[in-house]
């Protein structure tokens, strides 16, 4: 099986590039012209905004399936940056959706809980739709795409998602170890309830959906709904710091210019019981995270 995954240099799809099972063959795409750590036998430089150039890209990768993580995640800026953000959330599907149909491909979707308003969580795969601010908006707007794209399609929802990557910002986890091993205070909010999920887990749960050949919708995260704050707290313990300095505060403290979901999360029972998939608690994946990046030291 040839399968694409798209936004292979980021925090998701460098993992699913690493920890691909042995038959599948790999089509790495990314926006960067340099594939850096990526193979460049594998690697293909593709503006997914640009129906041309998926075009192109389809015609010489021939891909069976695509694993689509490619995606513009700036929740504040995207409410200055509508725009930019269509073209990459919403654009983006629609031209990987109509090149799939005509070869006949598949498409993995990551969608995320801001389709939600936070309102009630946690969330199943069948709880209606309501975003609050323009990422959630475009993401669910790229659902809806792939409903009526009339190709066999999967949308894996997901949320807070930390692990290990190069050459990437940091993610929550990686700036909370960061902050608090200079003994820097942080502030971190009590009131945004939901899940994290470790890319690796995440990237396995996808690979196995792949070999599957499953479709659908499937909330893809941690086995754990807490706050951040809470969640924090954790951190702390696991990698041994200080967790005196986590400071809690409230979102509307924080003044941030996209409003988020405050009580979310996402129910994984279909993840865990109906498809078997291995998502962890917190510590579970924390202490596999530690032990990651001890290996990369």
């Amino acid at each position: 099986m040839r399968v694409l995954v798209t936004g292979c240099l980021g925090l998701l799809g460098q993992r699913l590039i690493r920890l691909a099972p042995p038959s599948i063959e790999l089509i790495a795409v990314d926006i960067y012209p340099d594939p850096q750590f990526i193979d460049p036998k594998i690697y293909y430089r593709c503006d997914l905004t640009q129906r041309a150039d998926v075009d192109q890209l389809f015609e010489q990768a021939a891909p069976d399936c695509v694993i689509h993580t490619a995606a513009y995640t700036n929740v504040d800026k995207a409410e200055d940056e509508r725009d930019w953000c269509w073209k990459i959330n919403v654009s983006a599907v629609e031209y990987l959706s109509m090149a799939a149909k005509r070869s006949g491909a598949s498409l993995y979707h990551i969608s995320t809980d801001y389709i939600f308003d936070g309102s009630n969580g946690p969330y199943r795969e069948d709880s209606p739709a309501h975003p609050l601010g323009f990422y959630g908006m475009s993401k669910w707007a790229a659902e809806k795409v792939l409903k009526r794209s009339d190709i066999p399609f999967t949308i894996a929802r997901t949320m807070v998602l930390y692990g290990i990557s190069q050459n990437n910002r940091p993610d929550f986890v990686g700036w909370l170890i960061s902050q608090l091993g200079q003994n820097m205070s942080v502030n971190i909010v009590t009131d945004q309830i939901g899940n994290s999920t470790l890319n690796d887990e995440l990237a396995l749960a996808l690979w196995t959906l792949v070999q599957r050949s499953y479709f659908g919708i499937v909330n893809l995260a941690g086995r754990e709904i807490m706050s951040r704050y809470e969640f924090a707290l954790e951190v702390a313990r696991i990698f041994s710091l200080d967790d005196s300095l986590i400071q809690p505060i409230t979102t509307a403290q924080l003044g941030q210019q996209a409003p988020r979901p405050l009580q979310s999360g996402l129910v994984i029972d279909k993840a865990l019981y109906s498809l078997g998939l291995d998502l962890t608690d917190v510590k579970t994946s924390l202490t596999k995270y530690k032990k990651l990046l001890e290996k990369t030291r």
